[in-house]
């Protein structure tokens, strides 16, 4: 039915012009680990499996500061739809800092004790050695990489989102060019295999991070290095900004604690199932890529209404783009699976390998479709105040139902692979029926502004007087 109360051309522009460069800048990242996997495919499939481990501590990292980006890019964005500059410097600031302190206690994990890192992930002793070689260069890429994620994250909610594109670009070209030159020897440098590798990508993320500050600075952005605002004193903000980040955090931790275990108990197949995961957890980062362009997409835009007060607009919005992201994701799967073959073959796929990798997609692409709404949703929840219901409803079936059924089905009954595998997603539709009855309620918007909180009880008159939208 035609809806005369919302603008759809112009909704869709505003979702181009965020998602589709964060879907870029997120497939040129995807595309690069797709090109290291590949070319570490050629040194063998314990290597592919010893990097692949060692990319799901980079993604236990990920857990462990993701919790702050969602509260910047709550108070981020939502100072920034109030034109409040003080508030926003400081909660970039607070953001900054505490995304720091998660990379410096990750990298010294990394370069210190890589030891006992592998040892959680694998028991397969020639694994555990070329993750340790990997770990102990590539830890030092993590505070660059933490960092050029804070950059970007303030540099998105004030929809400047072509500069962490371009650090990108410059990334992956650049990751590409040192894998050639450091992983096989070339150009009079000796052939360091997945060192080489690792060093290619701390070399790569120090260039991101000198675009981002060089293209900010000519374009004349008045936040990203306004270092002495981003740590002045606001007065209510500090305990305000960890009672909304603190849901959020404990969300990350606790599922990437999780997802650690569950990666502990696939880390313990056979090395054809390692191999393959590994290959598989590169091209699902290319799905959450493309997906990361509409999360943030449904943060910015929602969170921004929320914070100028426009709180209907900010409520049409967020239920749509939840589908708009559902559509295209199952556009992306269905093609992912039909170029399946060409895609495992160039990243070393074969045999047995190569069928355990065809199984995962098929079971994540059926997931993802409902899988991708919970996090739009959780997402659009997060960036409008509410940090919470959609955090508990995660941390429940993540401990409840998840880790206890994969932990049994792969470490006491010996289930085949795929039915370990089916388990890390059979509480999706659960939770997909739960967060729409709280989507439609318009129960998650709680402002955190001014002009926010004095629209909301005009908001919420409004939505108990009609009780279905278009």
């Amino acid at each position: 039915m035609k809806d005369q109360y919302f603008d759809w051309k112009k909704f869709i522009r505003s979702i181009a012009v965020i998602a589709v460069p964060v879907a870029l800048q997120n497939l040129l990242t995807t595309t690069g680990s797709m090109i290291d996997t590949m070319m570490i495919s050629s040194l063998g499939q314990t290597e592919i499996g010893a990097v692949g481990l060692c990319a799901q501590f980079s993604s236990l990292m990920f857990s462990a500061y993701w919790g702050f980006v969602g509260g910047g890019m709550l108070f981020i964005s939502q100072f920034w739809g109030a034109k409040d500059e003080d508030g926003l410097n400081r909660a970039y600031g607070l953001t900054l800092t505490c995304m720091m302190t998660v990379a410096i206690v990750f990298c010294t994990c990394a370069v210190v004790f890589p030891e006992y890192v592998m040892r959680l992930y694998t028991d397969k002793q020639s694994i555990q050695e070329i993750g340790v070689e990997y770990l102990k260069i590539v830890g030092f890429s993590y505070i660059l990489m933490v960092l050029n994620m804070a950059m970007a994250v303030l540099l998105r909610c004030t929809e400047r989102v072509r500069i962490p594109l371009y650090g990108s670009i410059a990334t992956v070209l650049l990751n590409v060019f040192l894998n050639w030159v450091f992983i096989f020897g070339n150009l009079g440098f000796p052939e360091m295999g997945v060192r080489g590798a690792a060093l290619a990508t701390v070399l790569a993320q120090g260039i991101c991070t000198i675009v981002i500050v060089i293209l900010a600075k000519k374009n004349g952005h008045p936040y990203l290095l306004a270092f002495r605002r981003h740590f002045t004193k606001r007065k209510g903000l500090l305990p305000e900004y960890f009672k909304k980040c603190f849901p959020i955090i404990m969300n990350e931790v606790l599922i990437g604690v999780g997802n650690m275990v569950i990666n502990v108990v696939l880390g313990r197949q056979p090395e054809e199932t390692i191999a393959a995961l590994a290959v598989f957890r590169t091209l699902e980062g290319l799905i959450i890529g493309f997906f990361a362009g509409f999360s943030n997409a449904a943060s910015i835009l929602v969170g921004k209404e929320v914070g100028a007060g426009n709180l209907d607009i900010a409520y049409k919005r967020a239920w749509r783009i939840v589908y708009l992201c559902q559509g295209f994701i199952t556009f992306m799967g269905v093609l992912l699976i039909l170029l399946h073959t060409p895609i495992l073959t160039l990243m070393g796929m074969e045999g047995e390998s190569f069928d355990i990798a065809f199984m995962f997609i098929v079971v994540y692409m059926v997931a993802a479709m409902i899988r991708m709404g919970n996090w739009t949703q959780n997402d659009t929840f997060r960036s409008a105040g509410d940090a919470v219901y959609g955090t508990v409803l995660e941390i429940v079936f993540m401990w409840v139902m998840l880790v206890p059924l994969v932990y049994l089905t792969g470490m006491v009954w010996g289930a085949p692979t795929y039915v370990v595998f089916i388990c890390c997603y059979i509480d999706e539709p659960i939770r997909y029926v739960l967060m729409q009855f709280h989507l439609y309620s318009g129960k998650w918007i709680k402002p955190v502004t001014p002009e926010g909180r004095a629209a909301l009880a005009e908001f919420r008159k409004s939505r108990q007087r009609i009780p279905a939208e278009k």
